[in-house]
Parts: structure tokens; sequence; C-alpha cells
């Protein structure tokens, strides 16, 4: 299980002439193995997108033990990524088809020092205000099975995808200088969240009308969601596997 901060890279996946974690990951494997060794993640978060729960399956030689290879890890990681924890699985586990949830949340700083380097890494400042009871309106719609064709990035899935995916927890959490949207699904299409949050964003504000909300949940394009929000305040939280899969924890 990882955490990284995702400001200095062009997202999870290796790319040739890029920063990536998975780019990082693989070199510090090589290292401890002598040899590639493919990094495999639940989830491709892009550009900028933070993680305190990516998880990452890699199959290492019979030397390693999880505390071991966590340890060796860290030690040769860069400071912007860590490995938290580490899990023997059985060899049917597959980082991202055996995941059986993912939560991701989505931070909104509202107070008068949003703005402040040291919040607005992390947070999307916002100086508009928002209608609460609106972005709880539109939580409570997500809840359940859906289409989210009106909520993704055209083109980026098979023809075949129905781009239904099924939200477990969707809600938005006050605090006293901030709010959180929290949502949990079985899965998430490409840009997904970030274009849910830019819509909710909108219809609080009062940029376009609340009903605008289910119309798209309904709708098979993407052509009149609104702007997606940036990708420095999205962190994936967490990725949920059957209890069965896990062969010994340390």
């Amino acid at each position: 299980m990882l955490h990284y901060d995702g400001t200095g890279y062009s997202g999870w996946q290796r790319q040739p002439d890029a920063r990536t974690v998975q780019g990082e990951l693989e070199k510090v494997l090589e290292r401890l193995c002598n040899r590639p060794v493919p990094v495999l993640g639940a989830g491709r978060t892009d550009a900028g997108v933070h993680a305190r729960g990516q998880a990452a399956g890699v199959i290492v030689d019979e030397r390693w033990n999880p505390a071991d290879l966590r340890r060796a890890m860290n030690a040769l990681a860069p400071q912007d990524i860590w490995v938290a924890d580490s899990f023997e699985m059985l060899p049917e586990f597959h980082a991202r088809y055996s995941a059986v949830s993912r939560e991701y949340s989505y931070r909104i700083a509202t107070d008068g020092d949003a703005r402040s380097p040291f919040r607005s890494r992390y947070a999307l400042a916002c100086d508009r205000p928002l209608d609460k009871a609106a972005l709880d309106e539109c939580a409570s719609d997500l809840m359940g099975d859906h289409c989210f064709k009106g909520f993704a990035v055209q083109g980026t899935a098979p023809e075949s995808d129905n781009h239904r995916c099924t939200i477990s927890h969707a809600r938005w959490r006050a605090e006293a200088l901030s709010l959180t949207f929290e949502v949990r699904a079985n899965r998430f299409l490409h840009h997904m969240v970030r274009f849910l949050v830019g819509t909710m964003l909108d219809i609080a504000s009062g940029k376009r009308p609340t009903a605008d909300f289910l119309r798209l949940l309904n709708s098979d394009s993407n052509s009149d969601v609104s702007a997606p929000a940036p990708p420095h305040a999205l962190f994936l939280e967490k990725v949920e596997y059957p209890a069965e899969l896990y062969l010994r924890t340390t």
C-alpha cells in the first residue's frame, strides 16, 4: 500500500520521457532484485493526483518477505513516495482486477488562508460561496448504479464498456475551514471524480441549476459537463480486496 505526493509526477503510469510513480518504483525494485520488476497499480492516477492508499502488486524473489521488502523500498524510494504497508497475496491476486472498491477524496479550502502555499498544494482554494445543501443533494443522487458517460473523458474506454459504476458511498464532509468530497465505488472512469466535483461546485455556487446533475447522470455524452476540478486536491484514499486473497500480513 502506497502513499505519494503526486505534485512532481506525470501520473502513475510509466512513460519513457517523464517522471512517474510506477517508473520510480520499478527503478527501486530493479536495484533490489537485479532484474526488471513490473509494478501493477490498482488505478492509474493522473498527473498531480496524490494517494494515501494506492495498491500495487509485484512479483519478487522468494528471499524477500513483506516487511523486509517494505523497509528496503523505503530506503531507496524518493521522499515523495512511501510504502506504507506490504502483504503477501495468493497467486490469483491481481492489483487492478481483484479490487472490489476504490475510494477517493477531494478537498476544498474555503477560508481566507486557502491560498497559502501550505494549503493550496493539496486543496482547491474556493472564494465563491457554496450551497452545502445543493452539494449534499448531488452526493445523494450519486448513490447506486449509474452510467457515467456524462462525467468521463470520451474515447478512453473500450467501445464495449457500458460506463456503469456502482457508488456505495458519497458525501460532502464539512469542517471548520474546508469541505471534503468522499466517494467510494467498484470502479471509476477517467477523470470521473474531477468532472463530478467540477459540476457540483458549479451547481453549489449558482452557475448552473441543480437539475443538471441528474440530467448528466442520464446522459450518454459529456458535452455539457462542467470543466473538471484541478488534480492537485484529489487523493486516492483506499483500495479494498477480498480478505481471502491475503496470504499473510506483516
